[in-house]
């Protein structure tokens, strides 16, 4: 029995010279057992892993012109994953909040489970590919896009037994946070940054939108996603901010909500004084780079996180996390904090509510008080007031 194909996948063709003398730069190319077709998306010096264009186009040809088989009631030992993993691309990736990362999420996972078959989603296996990812975070998320495609082409009817992915465990929420005083440097080195040239500064500003970035973010606790595509005006399938109302509409309308929930927020008048002025100078997003919107701000961002010497660990998901810090150390009550963040309140008890001045107060104090109610009853004992007495003198002397 021949070896399945490891089906479509996205690989780097590296640059080469021509035969005029010239080169033809690195180009990202979708390869399909003999087939290779480019995607006219260069691939830049130091990159490994593809951009958000190529994985489109991978996804869009998967599910354009790869047809996997769709017998019914076959056998896990006769199923290639990559014809499972087609099939959900093509019957339900649109209908994902962000296609995109859905096709990229499969292009990984293809790039390790394509030339395997259906039989051997086994824990071991699992395990393995969770170490070959070296990420737990990313390859949970991998892998639970990958059970969902198991539990579609089964309830499509083309698989007749269960198979279960194994998971990694839930790493534990993050705890880095930014007091007042590092974000101010944050906020600083990315404003005050001059370019460099040949080895000196110009007076070129380049980092001054991830300043801005770093104010939205921070005062407002949205994900980096939607800061970055936010306009600053009605703008089709982009959130956007109301400057008369001061309502930043997180999630672009039309677009269903994900469990990472976007809802409206308000903004403090500081932060919406800002974006007013920046909309007077001529910026039609929140942030903008030589006029232009940002898909992310991830490079600059860590440039200046080594500038301001904040250490490992601060990323722009961190200025969530101290959104939500700063929250609940100013005593704001749960549901609002929640509705603020996008957040649920159970989540947002069970990993920030430590920070509230009036975690555990109540029980704590009440532990340290000790018989109240009952002090002068008949039936309080001489023992228990003497034990009573020895805790105070010790409290006192300790």
């Amino acid at each position: 029995m021949s070896r399945p194909g490891k089906g479509p996948f996205l690989w780097k063709k590296p640059a080469e010279v021509r035969s005029d003398g010239g080169t033809r730069s690195a180009v990202w190319v979708i390869k399909d057992g003999a087939i290779r077709r480019s995607t006219g998306i260069r691939a830049e010096d130091g990159r490994k892993t593809p951009p958000e264009e190529a994985q489109q186009a991978l996804a869009d040809y998967i599910s354009e012109k790869y047809q996997p088989a769709r017998e019914q009631g076959r056998s896990s030992a006769s199923i290639p994953i990559a014809d499972v993993i087609s099939i959900y691309l093509s019957d339900k990736a649109d209908s994902q909040a962000r296609p995109k990362e859905v096709a990229g999420r499969a292009e990984r996972l293809l790039g390790w489970w394509g030339d395997k078959l259906l039989s051997q989603v086994t824990g071991a296996n699992c395990r393995a590919y969770a170490e070959y990812r070296n990420a737990p975070g990313a390859a949970r998320r991998e892998l639970e896009d990958l059970r969902s495609a198991i539990r579609y082409h089964r309830q499509e009817g083309l698989c007749r037994e269960v198979i279960e992915v194994t998971l990694p465990e839930k790493g534990n929420p993050r705890e880095r946070w930014l007091t007042r005083s590092e974000a101010a440097k944050l906020i600083w080195a990315a404003w005050q940054y001059r370019e460099i040239q040949k080895g000196e500064k110009t007076g070129r500003r380049s980092r001054q939108h991830v300043a801005r970035f770093i104010l939205v973010a921070l005062y407002t606790g949205t994900r980096a996603g939607a800061v970055c595509s936010a306009s600053l005006e009605p703008t089709g399938g982009q959130g956007w901010v109301n400057l008369e109302t001061g309502i930043f509409y997180r999630r672009p309308s039309g677009e269903r909500e994900t469990k990472k929930r976007r809802p409206p927020v308000r903004l403090s008048t500081r932060l919406i004084s800002h974006l007013r002025r920046w909309n007077k100078n001529k910026q039609k997003y929140a942030v903008e780079f030589n006029g232009k919107p940002v898909k992310d701000v991830d490079k600059a961002f860590r440039a200046c996180v080594s500038d301001a010497r904040l250490g490992n660990g601060v990323s722009p998901h961190t200025l969530r996390h101290t959104a939500a810090t700063w929250l609940m150390q100013k005593g704001v009550d749960l549901a609002s904090a929640a509705s603020l963040l996008g957040m649920t309140v159970q989540t947002l008890e069970r990993v920030y509510w430590h920070h509230h001045p009036d975690y555990q107060v109540q029980a704590a104090e009440a532990l340290s008080r000790g018989p109240s109610a009952d002090r002068n009853s008949a039936n309080k004992s001489e023992q228990a007031s003497l034990n009573e007495t020895k805790i105070i003198d010790f409290a006192r002397v300790s």
